[in-house]
């Protein structure tokens, strides 16, 4: 079993896409919800329940579109909050992080990266540690895509994952493609196989929709925590609820 906190983190999502918050289904940029012109707005609203961090997705960085409106989000986000942000998308190069940290990021999430350019993420690592570097596994149908899942590899989750362990990746985020923004249920069992299987802090991501999937998830005993995105804006349950949710789990295991 992973060592690992009795906490699991309950992750409040913000979806960026031209400085806006937004929800896509299944990752396709035509299929988009716009939910908040004011970011911000929404964020403190997650702090005020509870939150412990935030995920912030640069949804035109991973589309490879200009990404300005979305930085300047970030940096408000980072000024006008007390939560440590964790932030992916379109991150390729040191440089990249660099300037993100600078902004107030916590920890940075790379995908594309990961998979095509292994000796890349041994400079993230090498020049910002391990804690500050987490990996995104996103699947679909046993598959690691990329390119903000446009691109389908030849990897398991499971075959990444241990090898970017092997280069000192300690966290990884697993998301099930085929799931997120779909409100169809979190793929517990391959999020909990994952963790089990390489022994990271494994967080779950895409397609939680009820209580239930959080509690699951926390009962595993082997997952660190989810995201939640779609679920929190179309009120399916606050955020509050979720965290309750989670100790529920917890005390199941």
């Amino acid at each position: 079993m992973n060592p690992m906190s009795q906490d699991f983190e309950v992750i409040p999502a913000i979806d960026l896409r031209h400085g806006r918050c937004v929800r896509l289904r299944q990752g396709e940029k035509t299929n988009v919800t716009v939910y908040a012109d004011d970011p911000l707005a929404v964020a403190r609203q997650w702090q005020e329940e509870g939150a412990t961090w935030l995920h912030v997705v640069n949804l035109d960085g991973a589309f490879e579109d200009s990404d300005a409106e979305n930085l300047t989000a970030t940096a408000r986000l980072a000024q006008h909050i007390d939560l440590p942000i964790q932030f992916g998308g379109g991150i390729r190069h040191p440089a990249d992080a660099e300037r993100l940290f600078d902004l107030g990021v916590k920890r940075i999430i790379l995908g594309t990266v990961a998979v095509e350019q292994p000796e890349v993420l041994d400079q993230f690592l090498a020049r910002f540690g391990p804690a500050a570097v987490v990996v995104g596994i996103d699947a679909r149908h046993n598959r690691v895509v990329t390119h903000g899942w446009q691109t389908d590899s030849q990897h398991t989750p499971i075959e990444l994952a241990l090898q970017v362990k092997a280069q000192g990746v300690g966290r990884v985020i697993y998301t099930d493609v085929a799931r997120d923004g779909m409100l169809s249920g979190v793929n517990v069992a391959a999020t909990a196989e994952l963790a089990r299987a390489t022994g990271l802090q494994v967080i779950a991501s895409g397609g939680v929709a009820e209580l239930a999937d959080i509690q699951a998830l926390a009962a595993t005993g082997v997952i660190e925590g989810c995201i939640v995105g779609k679920a929190l804006y179309e009120q399916r349950f606050t955020l509050g609820e979720a965290r309750q949710a989670a100790q529920r789990g917890i005390l199941e295991k």
